[in-house]
């Protein structure tokens, strides 16, 4: 078995895809707001992070972030140059809030919404979080608060495959490089919009994705 081959993500290929989850952000559904907001500059030399939620009265209901990092020298934990990290977040109701299984199914729903767009995602891992807030003194009267975290992050295929050097040519090969698709960065932002309107409880736009029931007034 020969060396594994060398792939760089040059600033080229991380403006390709900034560009790409740009236009992404136009082809979610309305209930959706989307925009970009300030990357975390300590995690690796690049980064582009977008920030979402419910459009209106309810963008409080459920909201997220997405944030993706390019590092040209690679991660081992990343298993690759580039690394997608999510973070969404949704109020629930305390006997929601109690179910043994909404961990499982909020795992479920990531998995949902990038499979439904094709979106790639290696080495996917995370943790899914139920928190409690109880009210005290003059704010009892307002009752507690219960919300559902999830906090992931996976490599996409562009960490390997979609460099875009400046010669045409792989770091470490003679051949071409292999073409990247804008569509697969487009693929993340619409899982992304997915995964947020699943747990804000909107009804499903995609078939097999089961919505978390809205929290009641």
């Amino acid at each position: 078995m020969g060396a594994a081959q060398s792939y760089t993500p040059s600033p080229q290929l991380f403006h390709a895809v900034a560009d790409a989850m740009r236009t992404g952000i136009g082809r979610l559904r309305p209930e959706i707001t989307v925009h970009e907001v300030s990357a975390p500059t300590r995690l690796a030399p690049f980064a582009f992070a977008l920030a979402g939620g419910l459009t209106g009265d309810s963008a409080d209901v459920a909201t997220g972030r997405l944030v993706v990092l390019m590092d040209p020298d690679g991660q081992p934990a990343w298993q690759g140059t580039s690394r997608i990290v999510c973070y969404a977040r949704a109020g629930i109701d305390a006997e929601i809030a109690a179910d043994p299984l909404l961990a499982e199914v909020t795992w479920s729903w990531l998995g949902e919404a990038l499979a439904a767009h094709g979106a790639q995602a290696r080495v996917l891992g995370g943790t899914v979080t139920t928190t409690s807030s109880r009210r005290m003194g003059v704010l009892r009267a307002e009752g507690d608060t219960f919300d559902v975290e999830l906090r992931c992050s996976w490599s996409p295929d562009w960490a390997l495959e979609g460099t875009l050097p400046p010669e045409g040519t792989l770091a470490g090969t003679d051949g071409p490089a292999p073409p990247w698709n804008p569509a697969d960065a487009i693929a993340q932002v619409l899982a992304f919009g997915d995964l947020l309107a699943a747990m804000a409880g909107l009804p499903p736009a995609l078939s097999g994705v089961v919505p978390l029931p809205q929290r009641s007034a």
